[in-house]
């Protein structure tokens, strides 16, 4: 299998290499909006660098991963989608709900194969927890705590692009209320904040969030976010039920301390970033990826799995600007 991947800045270069160590992806053809970055990438790890992203299409792939900027991804997965070639593409797919809608119908359109990198689906700590709420050793689940803070903003260039802290961040916190509880969100009550950096400012985002979700059999999940959580990164999940509750992301890396006197200490090395921490299961979902490609298993999460977490995410920042509750059903869909 020749697998092609377009986009080699840090994620891109994560894929690649977990690609390369894979005993089933066979060889690889990288390509990058900067061809020097993707030769050197394909330097150190044995791999091909085609001069530009049409060569990865006219070279002849099997298959496809998109993990360049944004702006990229809504064409390369409508390309390759009319190509006849399995994609998998980082989220989002694209920076509005409306453009998403497009190339969904455009893959359905071709019937063509399509994974959304959402990495929280292999993380141990949210399958087991989703293990547990789906076995009702919980009892009835009544609230749900998410939580993802970024040690430092991203820098300027990214975020103009990132379509804003829900879309580009909460949207994995989304996900996993969806995935955990096997619920549909119904509405949304969001609220952000600006004042931080003044780099969010100018680029109509804010650097700290908060949002109320209400599932459709009333489990209320909160949500909060920050870009600017100096103490190192953190995710966590909580899950309340009538029987036990129970905590993803807890552990003794956790940036954060308590002021209890027989409290757990600080952790001594906190987390410092979404690759460091949820480092296994980008691997795990590129290999189920090669493995969706190879007819050996089911698609972990397709365009319509991640479109329901876009539209919350969209539902989000409506909620925001407008001040107001919004109801998914306000929002378009396919």
């Amino acid at each position: 299998m020749r697998i092609g991947l377009i986009g080699t800045g840090r994620i891109g270069s994560f894929h690649a290499a977990s690609l390369a160590r894979h005993r089933d992806a066979g060889s690889l053809l990288l390509a990058d909006a900067e061809p020097g970055r993707a030769a050197r990438l394909a330097e150190r790890l044995g791999a091909t660098a085609a001069p530009s992203v049409d060569q990865v299409f006219t070279w002849g792939v099997d298959a496809l991963v998109v993990a360049c900027a944004t702006e990229g991804h809504a064409g390369l997965v409508v390309r390759a989608a009319r190509g006849g070639l399995p994609v998998f593409c980082e989220k989002p797919l694209a920076p509005d709900l409306a453009r998403t809608l497009e190339v969904l119908r455009e893959v359905a359109a071709a019937g063509g194969l399509l994974q959304v990198g959402f990495m929280r689906r292999f993380d141990p700590g949210y399958r087991t927890a989703r293990e547990l709420v789906r076995s009702g050793a919980l009892g009835r689940l009544h609230t749900v705590r998410t939580m993802t803070a970024d040690p430092a903003p991203p820098p300027a260039a990214y975020l103009a692009g990132s379509g804003g802290l829900y879309r580009d961040c909460l949207v994995h916190d989304f996900d996993m209320a969806r995935w955990v509880t096997g619920r549909e969100v119904t509405e949304v009550y969001a609220a952000g904040s600006d004042a931080g950096p003044a780099v969010f400012r100018e680029n109509g985002d804010v650097d700290t969030a908060a949002a109320l979700l209400t599932l459709d059999d009333g489990t209320l999940v909160t949500s909060t976010g920050t870009r600017c959580n100096g103490a190192g990164y953190d995710v966590r999940m909580e899950l309340a039920g009538e029987l036990d509750q129970v905590s993803c992301g807890l552990d003794d890396r956790t940036p954060i301390a308590s002021t209890e006197p027989q409290g757990p200490p600080p952790a001594s090395k906190p987390w410092t970033g979404f690759l460091e921490r949820f480092a296994p299961a980008y691997e795990a979902e590129l290999a189920a990826f090669v493995r969706l490609v190879r007819g050996e298993g089911a698609n972990p999460c397709d365009g319509r799995e991640a479109l329901a977490a876009f539209r919350v995410a969209e539902a989000c920042e409506r909620s925001r600007r407008e001040h107001r509750p919004v109801r998914l059903a306000e929002l378009p869909d396919l």
